[in-house]
């Protein structure tokens, strides 16, 4: 994908897809031979969920800020040169999620509702990064202020393992809901406005007016996600292949450094 079609690509859709990339593809495998460790550390013991068919692994693998794992070398190819050059994103790196997903995810888990369950498995979970819910009415509030999103598969595996999707054009909606929400207020005062109502709303809209796009992926792929992209992942499909570590995805979101741009369409 050239860099013209990509920026195309996130402008219009919210999203771009990258082909097999060598540099990409190395990272990768280095990165899966990580895997069996990090889900057997007892130190991201609470990252298993869904009675163990997903572990959400929020830094769970130990690249330095160049992107770099242990012995390896930094972050590199196609996806890092495009938002280097395109987005002038220059690091660092946080550590990486390591987002792995098993068959029959997901399960529900002990402290999740029926209703939470039951929009996991039927709206795939759908949400957009950086809004918490808080306290027991799980009010939604911006907490996390990403620059984008960017996915790197570390495993092969079959269609239907629990695939990351994207509601196409649903940054469009977010983003407008966004700016009529924080009008006039300055970054730092942000965290102070409670969304739930406006992005329930605009969610709804995102449902109604975009379609649904299943990421399927390989490692070497990438994807890029616009960070105000309503996305989620979906149910494993019976009789989906994967290899025994799971389908394992590794996730970055690295922090705005100017948070005024945040509220940007780029």
């Amino acid at each position: 994908m050239s860099f013209a079609a990509a920026r195309q690509d996130i402008a219009a859709k919210g999203y771009a897809h990258f082909a097999s990339d060598v540099q990409v593809a190395a990272w990768a495998a280095h990165a899966a031979r990580l895997v069996p460790a990090a889900l057997a550390d007892p130190a991201y013991a609470h990252w298993h969920r869904h009675q163990g068919t997903w572990f959400a692994g929020v830094d769970a693998l130990p690249n330095d800020g160049r992107g770099a794992l242990p012995g390896g070398r930094a972050l590199a190819g196609g996806v890092i040169s495009f938002l280097q050059q395109q987005l002038g994103f220059e690091g660092p790196w946080h550590r990486a999620q390591l987002s792995v997903c098993f068959p029959g995810y997901p399960k529900q888990d002990e402290d999740e509702s029926a209703s939470a369950h039951a929009f996991r498995r039927n709206r795939d979970a759908a949400h957009v990064d950086g809004l918490h819910g808080e306290g027991p009415a799980k009010r939604r509030h911006l907490r996390e202020f990403h620059h984008f999103i960017v996915g790197l598969p570390l495993t092969e595996v079959g269609e239907g393992a629990a695939p990351f999707t994207v509601w196409e054009g649903s940054h469009h909606i977010i983003t407008a809901m966004f700016r009529t929400a924080l009008a006039g207020l300055p970054p730092e005062r942000w965290g102070e406005v409670e969304l739930t109502e406006a992005y329930q709303a605009a969610r709804k809209r995102a449902f109604e007016a975009c379609p649904r796009i299943v990421l399927q992926a390989r490692p070497g792929e990438a994807y890029l996600v616009h960070r105000h992209a309503l996305h989620g992942v979906a149910p494993w499909r019976d009789g989906a292949m994967a290899p025994p570590e799971g389908r394992a995805i590794a996730y970055f979101r690295p922090e705005m450094q100017k948070r005024s741009d945040w509220l940007s369409g780029d």
